[in-house]
């Protein structure tokens, strides 16, 4: 087993699931090495990793309730194919943790050199082959040429 650097063993941010203000349940949330790792469960757990240069937006969302009790949730998309969409639930301090991933994501991003096409494909289109959205042809369909149907041989 390797050593891990001490940059990866440094917890950048951590917070919990919040229950009105309280932070009373078993999923638990932190940054470190360049990863964001959310852990769920008390006797079966499920420990989620995300590397934070495949988050492609950072939505934040308030109710009254997360208002009166100073929590938010933040949903990620994320260019993976297991988990596209993850949520850091009733988390405290929502704005500025929203603000402080979206730096540490560039950082990342600066970091590996990684930029858009990397994480869309090359001309807008999104990776893993699929291809252009209908909306995108002309009302008349797309520009190719079908071969008439072969004559009747019997």
């Amino acid at each position: 087993m390797s050593k891990m650097k001490k940059e990866e063993q440094e917890i950048l941010w951590q917070d919990r699931k919040h229950h009105l203000w309280f932070p009373l349940s078993f999923t638990k949330y932190y940054i470190t090495g360049g990863r964001l790792h959310m852990k769920k469960g008390l006797l079966s757990t499920i420990h989620e990793e995300t590397i934070l240069y495949r988050i492609t937006d950072i939505t934040l969302k308030r109710t009254l309730a997360h208002k009166i009790f100073g929590t938010g949730t933040i949903i990620l998309k994320v260019q993976a194919d297991a988990i596209p969409v993850q949520h850091l639930v009733n988390i405290k301090y929502p704005e500025d943790v929203r603000t402080f991933l979206s730096e540490l994501v560039d950082q990342e991003r600066a970091k590996r050199n990684v930029d858009g096409r990397e994480m869309y494909g090359s001309m807008g289109m999104p990776p893993h082959g699929h291809g252009p959205h209908p909306q995108d042809f002309p009302p008349d369909g797309p520009d190719i040429e079908v071969p008439p149907p072969p004559e009747d041989l019997s």
